[in-house]
């Protein structure tokens, strides 16, 4: 009998501007995979470079999982950086691409799933969907995006309360303690991302990515703010008259005219 192909770990779907990435692994709580992380990076990557998109959602197959993580497998006989999954790179593409990223969560998110949607720019949650933080329970944590964005999300009181008591949290107590933006009835949760997405896509892009790359500016460090200034202002300071004056008195050896507006 002829093979069945597997079904590719990430799913992406464009819906007019909206890009769609789907984790697409529901038999297995959709956890990451390495490959399931390779591909969302270089999604990103390509959404990043592709004027087209002007929006991501970011969901989970089925109607359980969100993702719950990544999964666990026994540890490569070599440990290096090439063994590693790459789910650091990931948070990091989502939290510098310049460009809304949307979680549509339509089930548990544990984990790194938890943290996959704590790093998106928005959250849209269906009523049944559950949130945890399960680290100390399973020998294992998060030191970083996990736990310094979560506590601008909602405290570090109530941060350290999901670390260190691992409860399970309701779309309804995720809201009331504003881990999510909205909680939307199960079946139109597709439906009503799409909708947020449209508005979104009706924004000033490159206004939408100043805003984005201030905030990451914040906890980004010399890189983010280097974001900004590379992406979103020399860009535009190169068109002006003054740069075009200035890079034309170094090329012809003489002094630039002071005169020469800033425009």
């Amino acid at each position: 009998m002829p093979e069945v192909a597997e079904e590719p770990s990430l799913l992406v779907d464009d819906d007019g501007p909206t890009r769609w990435l789907t984790i697409n692994r529901p038999e297995n709580g959709n956890a990451f995979t390495n490959e399931t992380l390779l591909l969302m990076k270089q999604e990103l990557d390509r959404a990043r470079a592709d004027r087209s998109v002007r929006v991501l959602v970011i969901t989970g197959a089925g109607d359980r999982f969100f993702s719950i993580g990544g999964e666990k497998t026994p540890p490569p006989a070599e440990l290096d950086y090439s063994t590693v999954a790459p789910v650091v790179d990931v948070y990091q593409a989502i939290d510098q691409l310049p460009k809304p990223v949307i979680a549509a969560v339509n089930g548990y998110a544990v984990g790194g799933g938890h943290v996959l949607h704590v790093m998106c720019d928005l959250t849209v949650a269906a009523e049944s969907a559950v949130f945890r933080q399960v680290g100390p329970m399973v020998g294992s944590f998060d030191a970083g995006f996990g736990t310094w964005y979560l506590e601008d999300l909602i405290g570090r009181k109530r941060a350290k309360e999901m670390w260190y008591l691992n409860e399970k949290l309701s779309a309804a107590r995720a809201m009331e303690l504003g881990l999510v933006n909205f909680v939307v009835p199960d079946n139109e949760l597709r439906s009503r991302t799409a909708e947020l997405a449209d508005q979104l896509v009706k924004r000033g892009g490159q206004a939408l990515a100043a805003v984005k790359m201030s905030f990451t500016a914040r906890s980004g460090g010399a890189g983010a703010f280097s974001r900004i200034t590379h992406d979103l202002l020399l860009r535009d300071y190169l068109q002006t008259e003054e740069a075009a004056e200035w890079r034309s008195a170094f090329a012809e050896k003489r002094d630039p005219n002071l005169e020469t507006s800033w425009r």
